[in-house]
């Protein structure tokens, strides 16, 4: 969906990524101050304001969600793309803490297994894709293969020669796919919001040794987590390249600066309540001979 009228604030339109414009993620900033009135606030009542913002639009966004499943017109697909430790189940754990689970499904994209490697790179979202009146999250989804797959080319799925990594071309033609396919998806009632959670190193840094002071949090360090650290530039690269070619006005990509784990989750979340705002929705409107049926339900229920 194109971002228009005054349901996005400015600062959404700054962090979006603008279709055809090189990305480089060294202009976005990751920090707390994204515009003149939070730094002319200082942090602790920058913080204090976004945490109130956040609570607000938990409240609105459990209104709207259920406006959105009773309209039954519209389906919210939302991805959460970002580095090790960005940040992405604190989002989705403190956005949706308030939505109603039975119009909400959160999906995890591991490893492929055999069978999804048998299949197209696309193949196994399609079954967790929301339906009309659904939210459905993506926490990393099939971005994954133009990023993880792009630095480490020996986990790709087995393809002939012709079709394979080494073709020219072979990376374009993925953008175009995942381009055509998110088409398909705003073609038939699907809008799309994609988030890239931008971390810096410093702060990756800080969250991993975090993760190793702690007892408790042992579990949540991997010894991956650090190897992947090493191909950081190359990773920065792919997700330049990926979200140049995959912005688009039918389904944008938002920088999201995420050092600071308030400012990202209050961000993610006033762009999802902005956009189903957007749409306008409303209550099924029922026909006088439905509504007639109604009250005639409710006399022979009140005469028994």
């Amino acid at each position: 969906m194109e971002l228009k009228g005054p349901h996005y604030k400015d600062y959404m339109k700054r962090a979006v990524v603008k279709p055809d414009r090189k990305v480089h993620l060294s202009d976005f900033d990751t920090g707390w101050a994204q515009s003149e009135n939070l730094k002319d606030l200082g942090e602790k009542k920058a913080q204090k304001l976004l945490e109130e913002m956040l609570a607000e639009n938990r409240k609105t966004l459990k209104k709207v969600q259920e406006i959105l499943y009773a309209d039954q017109g519209y389906a919210i697909l939302i991805i959460l793309q970002g580095m090790d430790t960005a940040g992405k189940d604190g989002t989705i754990r403190h956005v949706m803490s308030g939505v109603n689970p039975q119009g909400c499904r959160v999906s995890g994209f591991k490893v492929p297994t055999a069978e999804e490697h048998s299949h197209h790179f696309l193949w196994r979202c399609n079954p967790l894709l929301p339906r009309r009146g659904e939210i459905g999250i993506f926490n990393r989804s099939y971005y994954e293969d133009v990023l993880v797959v792009k630095v480490h080319p020996d986990r790709l799925e087995e393809l002939p020669d012709q079709y394979g990594h080494r073709r020219d071309g072979f990376w374009e033609g993925r953008y175009e796919d995942i381009n055509a396919f998110e088409k398909h998806l705003v073609r038939n009632g699907t809008v799309i919001l994609k988030f890239f959670l931008h971390i810096s190193k410093k702060e990756q840094k800080k969250r991993l040794l975090d993760r190793l002071s702690e007892e408790d949090k042992y579990w949540k360090f991997s010894l991956g987590d650090l190897a992947e650290r090493n191909h950081w530039d190359q990773y920065t690269d792919a997700y330049e390249k990926m979200l140049y070619a995959t912005s688009t006005g039918y389904a944008p990509w938002f920088v999201v600066p995420a050092d600071y784990k308030w400012v990202a989750r209050t961000f993610v979340a006033d762009v999802i309540v902005s956009a189903i705002e957007g749409l306008n929705l409303s209550y099924p409107r029922l026909t006088e001979s439905e509504i007639d049926e109604l009250k005639k339900a409710k006399r022979t229920l009140e005469s028994e």
